[in-house]
Parts: structure tokens; C-alpha cells; sequence
């Protein structure tokens, strides 16, 4: 019998194989430009993992040693760095901080630390490596030495360690002018406050009221207490809360507090001018030679009167003296003996003279009030106060300028505000029209010393005003 080949496998019909291969690109095609779900959570889970970690690590290890040999290992050391994140990932992510360790300084034995929102005297001292119980030697070593618990955010503190790592000095700058210091001893920690003197010297300014006198002398350059400075220099003429117009102009000199070339603070004002209304009033500061200082007007006489216009600085007139007011709450007409300033509730009130306090508690519908007599014929009251300031009491006495009291509403009142009397011989009298008693002007034996040193300061802002103005005009 001849052996036959074995018969081959029936072949599939050649229209059933070119079905199989169009659907077999098709599955293909779908798994290219679909994946599963399960793909698409790996792929994104895989891009998280190799955000920077890996990279700042390698970074780490190409990079020079710059810490301390001490500092702890990078918290990325155990990571597994077999996949290399992409470079478009690496800038799109940058590299968290590996440590917030600092570079080791040139001298070991010191730190320094600035405090953040947060910190303690503790925590600080624990990112340099001292104990806890370092905290409690230096704030007991002495009173002063717990200003170093009264840390602000952004300050910077100079920590000296000795050879075994314990603290040696501690000092921290307060200001451009001050500094504290705590040093090691046989005997504990010494405290020493270092004060520099700064140097001294003039400075002028000149302003144009456009909107409000704050306002207006902040563009000039003047700061809040300069500010409030020149109002009360001006008070006993110059009804800030009334008088002040637009176009009122004014000019000062004062101190500035200077520090290798910086601006560290200011001093008293020297001389100054202010314009109200087209007329002037010029003040000149002057220190007689028994060492009492008062601001005087060019010729010599005294700014200071006996009394001041307005108790409340920029306070707002409400309601003014009338001799038939409805009231606002009684709903009836019937004098109103006094004015009365509108303030925001806890604004000083200060005294209009000095004198004796004849009342500083409750009185019907004034409210919390203080009454102030001065001399034999001239009295004030102060009413609807929000309390009464430290120190003020019945049978006390206060000075003019000093602060009784707080705007409030207590008593009679639909809002906050202070109602303010004037009496002379026990009459009451309208206080924005009343004239104002002097006081004494220059003594005839200093009147020669005084203008040697006023008419300078005088002649100044006339020359700085003049040179201002030209210079504006070209």
C-alpha cells in the first residue's frame, strides 16, 4: 500500500479570514485609544509617584555637602528612585526643600533664628539644639529677661553656644535703636539693654489740605504723631474739627532720628506755620534756661492759653450751643447749654484746662460724666463718657491736654458722641465762641536768647516754602 501524505486542514473560506483580521485591528485600535479603566488608574497613580521626590534626591547627591555633618539624613533617602520622573513633570512640580535646616555658618558656635507665626522661646531654642530646660534658666535668670518671651513675628535672634553646645549670649534687636542681650556668667545670665543714639537733624515739610488734614499730611510726609502734634501746637486757635478748609496750607520743621544714613524715627517740631482760612499762626519751639519747653509764636508770645478750643481731636460738630434745641430724645425744645462733638466710641477726651474734678461719676442724663473747675471763675463739664480714664476722680486734678475720658453713650444719647459745657461765673457761655484767656509770653530776659534762636527757624520755612514753590512753577 503507498503511504499518502496526511490531507492538510480544510483551509476557512477566504471571505471568513479577511473578517477576522478586520475585526482582530479593530480590538487593536479600540485598545490603543480606550484603555481600561484599571490602565487609565495606574497610569495616573503612576505619574503621582514620580512627581520630584526622586529627582531631589538626585539633586541631593550631585550637589555639593553644605549642612553641618550632624544634620539628620534626607527625608527622601528611602525612596525608590528606579523611575525617572518625566521633564515636563519635574518643572511643572518643583522639588520640595529637603530640610529646613540653614547652612552651617563660617564660626559653629552661632545661630541664628528668625521667628515665625508661632514660635516660643522654646521652639526656637529647640531647632538650635538646646535643651528645654535652657528656656527656664534664662527667662528666671532675671525680670528683664522675659522681654525674650515677648517674640514678634520676623525677629531676628543672635544665639551664642560655648564649647559643650550650651547657650553663651542671647540677643535680639528690637529696633534700629535698641537691643537686648542676655550673657553667661559665674553667677547665671547678666541682661544689658543697648541703646544707640541716633543722629540728629532738621527736616521740612509742606502741605496743602485737599481732602482731610491726616490725609494731607501723610502725602506731605509728616507721621500720625507729628500730625497730632501740629493740632495740638494749633489747638488754642484752630478748631480742627470746624475750621479746617481746603487749600489750608502748612509748613513744618522737626527732627529726624538718623542711623548710618537711615530714617529711624522723628523728634519734636521745631518751628512750624499753619494757614486757616488766609490767616497764619506760626510757632516756634523754645526751651527757657530753667528747662521748661512751650511753643511760642514768632514775636515771643506764648501759644498755650488757658484753655483749648476743642476737647476731642477731629471730632465732628453734632449739634451746637442753642438756646432752644428740640431734643432728640425728650422730643421738646429746651436749651442746649453746650456742644457736642461726634466721635467713633472710645475716643480720648481730653481736659480743656487744668483744675480740680469736682465729678467724675454718673449724673442723670450726662451719663458718665467729668466736671472740672478752673480757678475762681471758669468751669467745664464732660458728658455721656463710655468710662472714665486711669487716675481721674472726684477731688483729683488734671492738666490741660490730659486724657479724663472716652467718647461713649451713656445717659441721654442716640449715639456716641461728647457734650461739652463752658461756664464762666456760672454762666453757661458758647465754648467755639468764648476768647480764650493768654498765658505768659516770653520773659523779658530771654526775649533776646529766644529770637537768636526762633528767627532762623522762621526764616527757613520761608526759604524752603519760596524754593518749593518756584521749583513746582517750571
Amino acid at each position: 500500500m503507498t503511504n499518502e501524505p496526511p490531507k492538510a486542514p480544510p483551509l476557512y473560506p477566504k471571505s471568513h479570514l479577511l473578517a477576522a483580521s478586520g475585526i482582530a485591528a479593530l480590538l487593536s485600535l479600540a485598545l490603543l485609544v480606550f484603555p481600561s479603566s484599571e490602565v487609565e488608574a495606574k497610569k495616573t497613580t503612576l505619574n503621582l509617584e514620580l512627581e520630584s521626590p526622586a529627582e531631589q534626591l538626585k539633586q541631593e547627591q550631585d550637589a555639593p555637602l553644605t549642612q553641618n555633618t550632624d544634620t539628620a539624613p534626607s527625608p527622601f533617602a528611602q525612596i525608590d528612585n528606579s523611575a525617572t520622573p518625566t521633564e515636563e513633570t519635574a518643572k511643572a512640580e518643583p522639588a520640595p526643600a529637603a530640610a529646613e535646616a540653614a547652612p552651617a555658618s563660617k564660626d559653629p558656635s552661632h545661630r541664628e533664628v528668625t521667628v515665625s507665626r508661632g514660635d516660643t522661646l522654646s521652639t526656637l531654642f529647640t531647632k538650635v539644639g538646646l535643651p528645654a530646660t535652657a528656656v527656664h534658666e534664662v527667662l528666671a535668670s532675671n525680670k528683664q529677661a522675659k522681654q525674650f518671651s515677648q517674640l514678634k513675628h520676623g525677629q531676628v535672634l543672635q544665639i551664642e553656644l560655648d564649647k559643650d553646645g550650651q547657650l553663651a549670649s542671647l540677643h535680639s534687636k528690637l529696633s534700629d535703636l535698641e537691643t537686648i542681650r542676655l550673657t553667661k556668667s559665674a553667677n547665671g545670665y547678666a541682661f544689658n539693654r543697648e541703646i544707640s543714639k541716633p543722629v540728629m537733624r532738621s527736616a521740612y515739610v509742606h502741605g496743602v489740605i485737599k481732602s482731610s488734614l491726616s490725609a494731607s499730611a501723610q502725602r506731605a510726609g509728616l507721621n500720625h504723631n507729628l500730625t497730632m502734634d501740629m493740632a495740638r501746637i494749633f489747638g488754642y486757635d484752630i478748631d480742627f474739627a470746624q475750621d479746617i478748609r481746603q487749600g489750608d496750607e502748612f509748613d513744618v520743621i522737626y527732627e529726624q532720628k538718623v542711623m548710618n544714613g537711615k530714617v529711624v524715627g522723628t523728634g519734636n517740631i521745631l518751628s512750624a506755620r499753619f494757614t486757616n482760612r488766609g490767616k497764619s499762626f506760626t510757632a516756634v519751639r523754645y526751651t527757657n534756661k530753667q528747662g521748661n519747653t512751650n511753643y511760642y509764636t514768632a514775636d515771643g508770645n506764648s501759644m498755650r492759653k488757658a484753655f483749648i478750643r476743642t476737647p476731642v481731636d477731629f471730632a465732628r460738630i453734632s449739634s451746637r450751643f442753642s438756646a432752644g434745641r428740640k431734643h432728640p430724645i425728650l422730643n421738646k425744645i429746651r436749651a442746649h447749654k453746650g456742644v457736642d462733638y461726634a466721635a467713633p466710641r472710645g475716643t480720648p477726651i481730653k481736659a480743656a484746662g487744668d483744675g480740680k474734678v469736682l465729678l467724675a461719676g454718673r449724673r442723670g442724663g450726662y451719663g458718665n460724666t467729668v466736671i472740672i473747675q478752673h480757678g475762681n471763675r471758669y468751669q467745664t463739664l464732660y458728658g455721656h463718657m463710655q468710662g472714665f480714664a486711669k487716675g481721674v476722680k472726684t477731688g483729683g486734678t488734671v492738666k490741660q491736654g490730659q486724657i479724663i475720658g472716652y467718647i461713649g453713650t451713656t445717659g441721654l444719647s442716640t449715639g456716641p458722641h461728647l457734650h461739652y459745657e463752658f461756664q464762666v461765673n456760672g454762666v453757661h457761655v458758647d465754648p467755639l465762641g468764648q476768647k480764650l484767656p493768654m498765658a505768659d509770653p516770653i520773659a523779658k530776659a530771654e526775649r533776646q536768647r529766644f529770637l537768636q534762636q526762633s528767627q532762623p527757624l522762621v526764616a527757613r520755612m520761608d526759604q524752603e516754602k519760596a524754593t518749593l514753590l518756584a521749583s513746582s512753577k517750571r
